[in-house]
């Protein structure tokens, strides 16, 4: 006869007779009682609710299993959330995990001025209060050729803050196929709407021309927007004004022109393959003010960078929100030292200029490599072998451009490429791998992989296809 729901719910342990356990009290003494109290209350509370969703599954109380399942449910609680994974995926500027990773000085600069003090706003000549802004204005004026330069905390900020700054009720004029959605929703319209500026959409989807803004300007106009679709491409009948013929418009009208970059490309990677268009160019056009990411092509932390006319970038700086907006030291630390590798011509120690820059024949000599350790180990029954493909930029950068490379190409009869996927991402130790999947095969391209990774790699995979 099957027991009453109620009578399985009667006989679960108390918290107090759980923290009696003999492992528990030690955790206890060691973590605290508070938290190993919540673990307690966690578990026995998803126990009931199972209980009661569905009694027919219930089973005898089993003391062991419930100290077993909190010591679980701790260790889960202390684990860090945000957690280092190797990203096998050829996608560089991974937006899901974390874009551009910093060079190995850059995360010893971050280590440095997090555990010390620092002149973050401290002028130590003068012996008096200094600004944030001078450990990286200097080197981003100089980068990208213009008179001053400011950081806030992301690109949508600094369009948010040059729009609020310039043309807070009044109009902004755009042409209607620039009014991009960027990540996570966020939309033109929307942030020029928030920023107070009334937008004043001009041509069509795929044509505008330079009549076109021409005939929008009016008493109420303070600023033409230019924006770059660095995450999508309108192709085939296509037409907009070139940027200088925007700037000289906006120098007949006496009118700022501002342009959105996104991506923010400091160095030419036309070697590459990569046609993006460089800040350096943008601000030699005459543009008035620029502004673009710091954590996609230019491999930095995130940051949005703010560059252009001297005047129009104190503005921008004496605006209440930029304070609202600003980055911390830790940024202002990665970012200066970024910088200074492009100042240097030292593109390689930038990690995403580095996997950008591997050939496809560099790829596939490691790629060889990588398979001759990884066979040594590997289970008979699978099937391994090296093809060409493509690596992608990604991160809202470069749409329709592609990185040719060579991918490992993995298959098993023991195992899905799906269920492959999924013993990579969630190992039972280690660290958790993330790879592509095309057909039935696990696609592994090291162009995203680190050198120093790819011995924890071959575990990985070995681990998951037993």
């Amino acid at each position: 006869m099957q027991k009453d729901p109620a009578a399985h719910l009667r006989e679960l342990p108390s918290v107090d007779e759980l923290l009696g356990r003999p492992r528990l009290l030690g955790l206890a003494a060691k973590a605290g009682r508070s938290i190993v109290t919540q673990a307690a209350r966690s578990v026995l509370a998803d126990v009931r609710a199972h209980l009661k969703n569905d009694p027919g599954n219930s089973h005898a109380v089993d003391l062991p299993e419930f100290e077993a399942q909190v010591i679980a449910r701790l260790e889960d609680m202390l684990s860090p959330s945000l957690r280092r994974v190797i990203n096998a995926t050829g996608v560089i500027l991974h937006t899901n995990l974390g874009r551009a990773p910093l060079s190995d000085d850059a995360a010893a600069r971050i280590a440095e001025t997090a555990t010390r003090y620092s002149n973050l706003e401290y002028d130590i000549p003068s012996g008096e209060r200094g600004k944030r802004d001078v450990h990286s204005a200097a080197l981003l004026a100089e980068l990208v050729g213009a008179e001053a330069a400011i950081v806030v905390n992301n690109n949508a900020a600094a369009v948010f803050l040059v729009l609020h700054t310039l043309a807070k009720g009044a109009e902004v004029i755009v042409s209607r196929g620039e009014l991009i959605e960027i990540g996570d929703g966020f939309r033109i319209p929307d942030i020029m709407a928030e920023s107070g500026a009334v937008l004043r959409e001009v041509g069509t989807t795929n044509r505008t021309r330079l009549r076109d803004y021409e005939r929008a300007i009016n008493e109420r106009t303070r600023l033409l927007l230019r924006v770059h679709p660095s995450n999508f491409r309108i192709t085939g009948f296509t037409e907009r004004p070139s940027l200088d013929e925007l700037v000289a418009l906006g120098r007949r009208q006496q009118l700022p022109v501002f342009e959105d970059l996104g991506s923010g490309c400091l160095a030419d990677l036309a070697a590459s393959g990569i046609a993006e268009p460089v800040a350096r160019a943008s601000c030699d056009a005459g543009v008035s003010v620029v502004c673009f990411s710091g954590d996609k092509l230019l491999g930095g932390p995130q940051a949005g960078i703010i560059a252009g006319r001297s005047e129009i970038v104190e503005r921008i700086r004496r605006n209440p929100l930029f304070r609202a907006l600003r980055v911390d030291k830790l940024t202002i630390a990665a970012l200066e030292v970024t910088l200074k590798s492009y100042l240097r011509g030292a593109f390689d120690e930038i990690p995403t200029l580095r996997m950008i820059r591997l050939s496809a024949n560099e790829l596939a000599r490691r790629a060889e490599n990588f398979v001759g350790q990884l066979r040594t180990s590997f289970p008979q029954d699978a099937t391994i072998a090296v093809h060409a493909g493509f690596s992608v930029i990604g991160g809202g950068s470069t749409p329709d451009q592609q990185l040719p490379t060579h991918l490992i190409v993995i298959s098993s009869p023991r195992h899905s490429a799906t269920r492959l996927e999924e013993r990579l991402r969630k190992p039972e130790r280690g660290t958790p791998v993330i790879a592509r999947i095309e057909g039935d095969c696990l696609l592994v391209d090291l162009r995203t992989v680190f050198a120093d990774e790819e011995a924890a790699l071959v575990t990985a995979l070995v681990s998951a296809l037993k």
